[in-house]
């Protein structure tokens, strides 16, 4: 088998007018007499049609898993609670998830995953790269098949620690944990609570207006205006959230142009431009669609990005320090009205409070079965990244930065995408934020936060004392 060609690094910066229409070739073997095209249009080689079929399998045996759709609460279940005086639980059991099934057979769906496994295996081989991810793909869709189906049980909560990580989680050997982060931040930012750096900036904007404002900004980041659609929801939990194709806002919401800039930089640039990036990918088409392992790495890489673009703000990282709590006390045995009564402590009014504490009771069960665990991923992920990037820039490797956006990437695979790069297998990045697409200015900067870890925390505060 030849080598195959050589892909260019990649790109330092953002394509123009770029063709978002994605077309997705029928599944090739190796024997096909008409494969898909690959980079520039050539047709793929036997080699890459293979990685292409598996990849195009996986692809599709995910499609009709989604988590969040299985395991949300609908509007009945918080009128209910409210109903009731916010006294009594939300009215959720084994049941009520029992109720909702699952768009596909969970056995079935097992035994599918465990062929496409099977098939990498025994047509790549153990260590090929691109089989790499796609085996320990198949293994964590499996996992949230018995997620889904766990729904309401003891095991939920379990099993959410296995794919999304717990808050007692250490970042290294004796080094705080998830939950000390999250008081940590709480602790800087109550400083900050008097602080007009603290004010909440009132949201006058409806869906409809944010709608308008987000279309037109992300239509300058993309070069297109079809390149993403902005669209009213009624189903969604949060303000605004991203989806395969589009970003959502709910329709009841209102928006402060702070919220918009935060949107746009996390669920425009970071979330929908790696959908776009890995639905760009003419052989590893996995990249498309993301597994809780890839969670880590989008969300950290979705919160730095909203840092180093200056579009975060002191409010904005009090949510994300009171989600590690929130989910510390459901670990700790605390009930839906303990975390609810949390939040509305902390000074937000009482839908958002319900808001948040369903966030972490979601799939679970009120009654304090354990939490489901995403909403770690934000500031864990964060974390990783960082102290990625500054070893990254010591060790001259932050070329490999950008590998990151080309589509739902998982950071433990970052040698293996460079790999892939090398033989051509994976095309660069076309949308990239733009503290990323330039790598000059980050490169500088983290030169510098090198240095501040030699610098002893407590010797400053002696030495600047004067100053406060």
């Amino acid at each position: 088998m030849g080598k195959a060609k050589r892909a260019s690094g990649p790109r330092e910066g953002i394509a123009s007018t770029p063709s978002l229409k994605i077309h997705v070739a029928e599944e090739a073997s190796c024997s096909d007499a008409h494969v898909p095209s690959g980079h520039n249009g050539r047709s793929l080689s036997p080699y890459e049609a293979l990685i292409r079929s598996l990849s195009d399998r996986l692809v599709e045996a995910q499609r009709p898993i989604r988590i969040l759709d299985a395991i949300k609460w609908d509007d009945d279940i918080e009128r209910a609670f409210f109903a009731a005086g916010c006294r009594q639980l939300p009215p959720v059991n084994r049941d009520y998830y029992l109720s909702r099934p699952l768009p596909f057979d969970p056995e079935q769906k097992r035994q599918e995953f465990l062929s496409i496994e099977r098939d990498i295996r025994q047509r790549l081989g153990k260590y090929n790269a691109a089989g790499r991810i796609m085996t320990r793909m198949c293994i964590e869709y499996r996992q949230v098949v018995d997620l889904l189906t766990s729904r309401g049980t003891p095991t939920f909560a379990v099993l959410s620690e296995r794919l999304y990580g717990g808050s007692a989680d250490c970042f290294h050997a004796g080094a705080p944990t998830l939950a000390d982060l999250g008081r940590m931040l709480s602790g800087s930012l109550e400083n900050l609570s008097s602080s007009a750096l603290a004010a909440a900036e009132e949201p006058k904007l409806t869906a409809a207006e944010a709608m308008c404002v987000l279309s037109e900004r992300l239509t300058g980041f993309f070069h297109n205006s079809s390149a993403v659609r902005i669209r009213l929801s009624d189903g969604i939990v949060a303000d605004a959230a991203a989806g395969s194709d589009s970003i959502k806002l709910r329709r009841d919401a209102r928006f402060s142009l702070r919220d918009l800039r935060l949107l746009e930089v996390h669920e425009g640039w970071v979330h929908l431009g790696t959908t776009l990036n890995g639905q760009r990918q003419p052989i590893c088409t996995f990249l498309s669609k993301g597994p809780p392992s890839s969670t880590l790495t989008q969300e950290g890489l979705a919160v730095l990005t909203e840092v180093l673009s200056f579009a975060s703000y002191p409010a904005r990282v009090r949510r994300l320090a009171q989600r590690i709590q929130g989910i510390a006390l459901a670990e700790s045995g605390a009930d839906f009205l303990d975390l609810y009564r949390f939040f509305l402590d902390a000074g937000h009014p009482p839908r958002e409070s319900y808001q948040y504490a369903m966030r972490i009771f979601r799939g679970s069960l009120p009654a304090g079965c354990g939490p489901f665990t995403k909403d770690l991923c934000y500031s864990k992920g964060f974390v990783y990244l960082y102290n990625f990037m500054r070893l990254a820039v010591a060790r001259g490797m932050m070329q490999r930065l950008p590998l990151l956006f080309c589509g739902k990437t998982n950071l433990d695979d970052i040698k293996t995408l460079a790999l892939l790069a090398e033989e051509g297998l994976l095309t660069p990045p076309r949308y990239v934020p733009p503290p990323f697409a330039n790598l000059h200015a980050l490169a500088a900067w983290l030169c510098y936060a090198n240095f501040f870890t030699f610098l002893s925390p407590k010797r400053i505060e002696e030495d600047y004392a004067h100053f406060f």
